[in-house]
């Protein structure tokens, strides 16, 4: 295969693309950002853009899941997070940024191994999400695949209307100490759409496609240094790649089934509106951030962000860094929205993705996914 290359005698390694290798062709047409839809579906319920909070406790809160739904796109609560095992999740936030700033990182992660090792109560977890309910948006709240059979019949009652399965790898049978987690069978007996993720490679998707799920995360949140899943385990998604298996996947799927279609969602190394729309040429329907909305004012870390998976009790996959000052940080809507006058794209997302997509001459996400690319040498 050409992109088969010998790394040693008798081992090859398929060589693969970052979304920084890859630059989006203009076609011959152009048009005007108005005439431009960012609008996708997920199963029964619409958002305007194709955004997707990280499900970690540094970046949503109920009333971040609230303001992002409210403009749009969708927050994921942690289920398995301090919304779920502490009364007063400001005060504890409030600790980790103290010990962050003054002892550093390890002692940082150490706390948070020991907030998260509290008990879950599963009426503060109904309580978040009746608050988000409340403000009509959304629902959605992301669980483990270890604890996904013990925690979903509780969330399903209090009202959620999108569950998440989400771990660093995550296949449709998850082996543990006890019976697996059969996606295929515990999707099928659900009466909410379940997302999946995060993997990394073609045959993978597709065997999470054929569990029923609604849609697929690709990638494990990798970003400038905060998630360091690479150092600790050894494991990499290159996202140009990574994502374009993933919609090859979704193509095999599609006719397969005769017409099923499963979203494909990007998680990892998104961090400016290039990057967005480079991510959604490749194949994504949607984007899984977490710097770049950590940012916001209404972010409840206040400008630092750690991943979920820093709060392992053993095995920590994340730094907890600090990305902006409490005292100079966007809205979420500047965020989003603009104006801005930032040149590096960190900030108006949906703007640049919009011009993205109008100077490139297409006018919707699905559309987007068949423009040219080209690799830099």
């Amino acid at each position: 295969m050409r992109d088969m290359v010998e790394i040693g005698m008798g081992r090859t390694a398929r060589r693969t693309y970052e979304l920084d290798d890859v630059d989006i062709v203009p076609s011959r047409r152009t048009r005007s950002s108005k005439q431009v839809s960012l609008a996708w579906q997920l199963d029964a319920y619409r958002f305007d853009i194709p955004l997707v909070a990280h499900p970690t406790d540094a970046l949503v809160s109920p009333e971040f899941a609230i303001e992002l739904g409210r403009l749009g796109g969708l927050g994921v609560i942690n289920g398995e997070g301090l919304w779920a095992r502490h009364a007063d999740v400001a005060s504890c936030i409030d600790r980790l940024l103290e010990v962050a700033e003054k002892e550093g990182t390890e002692a940082a992660i150490a706390l948070l191994q020991s907030l998260h090792a509290a008990p879950m109560q599963p009426d503060l977890l109904a309580s978040a999400v009746a608050q988000v309910r409340a403000a009509g948006v959304t629902v959605s709240v992301r669980v483990s695949p270890q604890n996904a059979r013990a925690l979903t019949p509780a969330l399903v009652q209090a009202g959620i209307d999108l569950l998440v399965v989400h771990g660093t790898i995550i296949s449709a049978e998850h082996v543990g100490d006890g019976e697996p987690l059969n996606l295929k069978t515990f999707i099928a007996d659900l009466d909410v759409p379940v997302v999946a993720g995060g993997v990394s490679d073609h045959r993978t998707a597709l065997h999470l496609m054929r569990t029923g799920a609604a849609g697929v995360i690709v990638g494990y949140g990798s970003t400038a240094g905060a998630t360091t899943t690479g150092e600790v385990l050894g494991i990499g998604v290159p996202m140009a790649t990574a994502i374009a298996d993933a919609a090859a996947a979704r193509r095999d799927y599609l006719d397969e089934t005769g017409g099923r279609y499963v979203h494909v969602i990007a998680d990892g190394d998104i961090v400016s509106s290039g990057q967005l729309a480079k991510a959604i040429a490749c194949g994504a329907d949607a984007a899984m951030l977490g710097v770049p909305l950590a940012l916001a004012q209404e972010s409840p870390a206040r400008g630092w962000y750690w991943p979920a998976a820093a709060a392992h009790p053993s095995v920590p996959r994340g730094a907890l860094l600090k990305f902006a000052d409490e005292d100079d940080r966007p809205t979420l809507q500047q965020l989003l929205y603009g104006p801005s006058s930032d040149p590096w794209g960190s900030m108006n997302l949906v703007g640049g993705l919009r011009r993205s997509m109008a100077k490139a001459g297409y006018r919707e996400l699905k559309e987007f996914q068949k423009v040219g690319l080209s690799v830099r040498a």
